[in-house]
């Protein structure tokens, strides 16, 4: 695998490189590290998201980094779901036992309904199985729904390390710590619960480690004791809708959105307390009511400007989620491998350090034939 930082193929030019900021159209060739490849959820593009097989299955197509979302159960365990309601990942719904625990919440200002982790011991979920979550688009993976239960952080932790050892290459984690001020009201603490797991783990004291978060007061609380367990550990401040506060800065009546953050102003104060931004793609290049790309933003090069990286989400292979100009004739769910290459590819070329993928093998390929 290619260095874990930018800045350590340039630790010794100046400064700036060791803050990630020297762009990658004035280091010389040889000194240029290849982006990244981050397993979104692992291949869920393949697997039903944030199962063991989805996780190994982008190991073995060539992810850099595997991403564990995590979320808190009742009895404070730390598992991994990209968000707190398992109604749509689960087959919770199809379990009268726990029909009397679907309810409406509200979660980081948005209601839900559905059933949520909290309610829910860790041993009441490992009754669960796994479901696909995009189950018209991704047909294919509804034949795994009913195989494979929810990991914990650990297990996931315990599963990469093995898969690193058998390979004989290092892997990356990118885990993200989910609703954190909402786990926070109810009692929780996950940045303890996180550190205590990465501490107690070799692998994780040791690999390549990237924290997110959409929040940006768990990143400024946990930053020091991150590094302390990994001292190449780096933290990234995920970008959310532009209009929209974050979390943690909206429960305290703040009214600094994600746009403001993504000036150059605001992205100078996200470097006090991280290394990298995590964008969306439409945030990179925006896109009309039709899907059609629009002219590209100066993002990239305001972040490389304030000495930040930038890994964006999501890149995905359906037709459905790429941008107009690249869709081909096949229909909404048809893996388009060819344009989604070129997808990739576009965003590269505007100095992306990184991106999240549903379908690490066709990340891969994008990056190899740089």
């Amino acid at each position: 695998m290619q260095s874990f930082s930018r800045r350590s193929v340039l630790a010794a030019s100046c400064a700036a490189a060791l803050c990630g900021s020297v762009r990658r159209a004035v280091a010389a060739p040889s000194l240029v590290p290849r982006p990244l490849v981050f397993a979104h959820r692992g291949a869920s593009a393949l697997r039903p998201e944030h199962t063991l097989a989805s996780y190994v299955k982008a190991i073995a197509d060539g992810a850099d980094f595997i991403e564990p979302d995590l979320v808190m159960t009742k009895d404070g365990v730390m598992i991994c779901r990209h968000e707190a309601n398992i109604a749509e990942t689960t087959d919770v719904a199809q379990r009268p036992e726990f029909a009397s625990r679907k309810r409406s919440l509200s979660i980081d200002g948005k209601t839900e309904t559905g059933w949520f982790t909290r309610d829910f011991t860790l041993a009441e979920l490992k009754t669960l199985r796994a479901k696909e979550r995009l189950a018209r688009l991704r047909v294919h993976n509804t034949r795994y729904d009913g195989h494979f239960d929810i990991p914990t952080f650990e297990e996931m932790i315990d599963c990469v390390a093995a898969e690193a050892a058998a390979r004989g290459r290092v892997l990356g984690l990118i885990p993200e710590i989910k609703h954190s001020t909402h786990f926070h009201a109810l009692g929780f603490d996950p940045e303890a619960v996180f550190l205590r797991t990465i501490a107690a783990h070799n692998y994780t004291r040791t690999a390549p480690l990237e924290v997110q978060s959409f929040e940006t007061g768990n990143l400024k609380r946990i930053g020091a004791d991150v590094r302390a367990i990994n001292p190449q550990a780096r933290l990234m401040l995920l970008m959310g809708e532009r209009k929209e506060v974050p979390p943690d800065l909206a429960a305290r009546g703040e009214k600094t959105t994600f746009a403001d953050l993504m000036t150059p102003a605001g992205l100078k104060d996200v470097r006090r307390y991280a290394d990298v931004i995590g964008p969306s793609l439409t945030d990179l290049i925006p896109r009309d009511a039709q899907g059609n790309w629009l002219e590209p933003s100066s993002l990239v090069e305001d972040a490389h400007a304030a000495g930040l990286l930038v890994h964006a989400y999501t890149c995905r292979p359906e037709n459905y989620f790429l941008p107009r100009q690249l869709r081909n004739g096949e229909g909404d769910a048809a893996r388009n491998v060819a344009g989604s290459i070129a997808d990739i590819r576009r965003y590269l070329d505007m100095g992306l350090d990184g991106f999240f993928t549903d379908d690490p093998a066709i990340g891969r390929m994008a990056v190899d034939q740089l």
